[in-house]
């Protein structure tokens, strides 16, 4: 396990090596809204494989073994705006600290949101998301409650326990975030359409957290898009559909740089 200080706070890295990777652009991967390094398992490494990228994983604040966020639910309890600060502050300053210029974001839900927001700022030699949120829908809040009883009365902390450090933290920051009323008028197309780099968004057909309207909602006006819709495959293409999600990535990024 290595960690990585950025703004003060001590967070968890994975380096991928794909073995072949010498001139292409790596991978950063970003992770969902209860995610962590531990959490994507070997994906991002057979990612790395098939598009002979190098690849860095990572846990954002308050996930996995990163640095927990203090009085989540008080003082230190995100705002409407949390994904924008984690894409436009975080991020860049992770990546200086890491000497990566230009790399490809691959981003699952909040990781994707957060990287459509980094590319529509700054270079990236490819943007990939999967079931990213671009707007909010009443299919993702009523998904978001049964989280939450989940949570309070089911095995879900159970579960999140065995990857997060602080599993409450964890949790709550983005369950009370997600079910605020100010987090209704989140919307983030208007800002993906100055994307430049290329684009590729990846959807589940049964995904109970969005439909088909998050990625399209993309819709970049300068730089190739692409979309792709998976069917028997919910909120977690790289879960339920890991082989299909992976060649199509392979092949997007393929002729890139």
């Amino acid at each position: 396990m290595e960690f990585i200080k950025v703004n003060g706070v001590s967070l968890e890295i994975q380096r991928l090596h794909a073995g072949r990777e010498t001139g292409r652009a790596p991978i950063v991967f970003l992770h969902e809204g209860l995610g962590s390094v531990s959490m994507w398992r070997e994906w991002p490494a057979s990612v790395c494989a098939a598009s002979g990228r190098a690849g860095i994983v990572y846990s954002r604040r308050g996930y996995g073994q990163s640095d927990a966020v203090p009085d989540v639910r008080g003082a230190g309890r995100l705002g409407p705006d949390y994904m924008h600060k984690e894409a436009l502050e975080v991020l860049p300053e992770l990546l200086a600290a890491l000497e990566l210029e230009a790399p490809v974001l691959l981003g699952h839900s909040d990781g994707g949101t957060i990287a459509l927001l980094y590319a529509a700022n700054h270079p990236v030699t490819a943007c990939v998301v999967m079931a990213p949120h671009v707007i909010v829908e009443d299919l993702s809040v009523r998904s978001i409650a049964e989280a939450r009883t989940a949570y309070e009365s089911g095995d879900l902390r159970e579960r999140l326990a065995r990857h997060h450090a602080d599993v409450d933290g964890a949790f709550w920051q983005w369950n009370d975030i997600w079910l605020s009323p100010a987090f209704r008028a989140f919307d983030i197309r208007a800002e993906c359409r100055r994307i430049e780099a290329p684009v590729l968004a990846i959807q589940g057909e049964n995904d109970p957290y969005g439909t088909s309207r998050q990625i399209e909602g993309i819709a970049p006006t300068r730089g190739p898009f692409f979309t792709q819709m998976l069917a028997q495959c919910g909120h977690s293409p790289h879960r339920d559909q890991p082989d299909a999600s992976r060649r199509r990535i392979a092949e997007f990024l393929a002729p890139l740089p």
